[in-house]
């Protein structure tokens, strides 16, 4: 496929074949998740990829599988593989403390925008166009405070880093698009703004 094909085709898929995705292509989708930026090339961004069909039962509970069964099915749990993008705040700011990144003063820099929420979201969106590239599908489900906790335990996530949320990806079966879809495209005129911003 070419580039804008991929895009084109993305779309959260919530219903996946069991298994039966070599591990090879799982793992070109995992090379290429890590292949997006970073400020200060600081690289916080881990990925943790799981293929066990008991753990990924067990992702699957702690996301609230159960509460989404009866309009997706078991969308989170059977799949090939479930990508959980993590990312360490402190990988920035300890990058940002090294001499060739700290200002004049010997400060690190005010961080108005929380640059590793970025770069983790670039992560997100590289195993979505992969798993589009190899002919796949992939979704996106997040959990509570107290789910994201336990998916940190279940997982022996070090505390140092975020899980952002679970990536289910698969081979796509017929599925039941979200209700969301119905709310349509911002009109592209009303998204991109040329030369500043027009009411």
């Amino acid at each position: 496929m070419d580039f804008a094909e991929v895009v084109m085709k993305r779309r959260a898929v919530r219903r996946f074949e069991e298994g039966g995705v070599d591990r090879a292509v799982i793992e070109r989708i995992a090379r290429l998740a890590q292949r997006t930026p970073s400020a200060g090339f600081s690289q916080g961004q881990r990925l943790i990829v799981v293929v066990d069909r008991e753990r990924r039962r067990e992702v699957a509970r702690i996301c609230g599988e159960a509460e989404y069964e009866p309009v997706f099915g078991p969308w989170i749990s059977e799949c090939a593989a479930q990508f959980i993008p993590c990312v360490s705040e402190g990988i920035y700011h300890r990058r940002y403390q090294e001499p060739d990144k700290i200002q004049d003063d010997g400060t690190e820099i005010d961080w108005p925008i929380p640059y590793w929420w970025v770069d983790v979201g670039a992560t997100v969106q590289n195993v979505m166009l992969a798993a589009v590239d190899e002919g796949l599908g992939c979704g996106f489900v997040g959990t509570d405070a107290a789910g994201w906790r336990a998916l940190r335990r279940a997982l022996g996530i070090p505390a140092e880093f975020a899980p952002i949320g679970v990536m289910p990806v698969g081979r796509p079966l017929a599925d039941v698009r979200s209700p969301s879809l119905k709310r349509g495209w911002v009109p592209f005129e009303a998204f991109a703004h040329w030369d500043g911003w027009q009411a």
